[in-house]
């Protein structure tokens, strides 16, 4: 499995409203359901109302079109992760999955990863 480095940093928002979202960056994850509405987005674009939000997040991509029929990729990885104390922020898109890990702990995540066995782009 490869997975490749998004040479960007996140942050991680409860936001109140899609007013101020910048929904043409390269990258603006959204999420809403009857409890919240959620963003990750680059550091750059965090909505000026937000109302919480988290900075210092980078990210992993998932390689490839992950077909539906796969199972426990996401698990495998998050797994191997929490083995080492590095906790997740996970992000499924119709392709593929996305994960984030904060920019603390993202050198000590790549490092498990390699020794794991998985190819790590640029």
């Amino acid at each position: 499995m490869e997975l490749k480095i998004i040479n960007k940093q996140f942050a991680v928002c409860k936001v109140k409203g899609v007013e101020n979202i910048r929904f043409d960056d390269e990258f603006c994850f959204f999420g809403k359901t009857d409890e919240e509405m959620s963003l990750v987005c680059e550091e750059t674009s965090v909505p000026s109302d937000c109302i919480e939000y988290e900075k210092g997040w980078k990210a992993f991509r998932l390689q490839g079109i992950l077909d539906f029929s796969l199972v426990g990729i996401l698990s495998k990885i998050s797994v191997i992760l929490a083995e080492n104390n590095i906790s997740i922020f996970a992000i499924s898109t119709y392709n593929t999955d996305y994960i984030l890990v904060k920019i603390e702990d993202f050198e000590n995540a790549k490092s498990v990863l390699l020794n794991r066995n998985y190819k790590i782009s640029l």
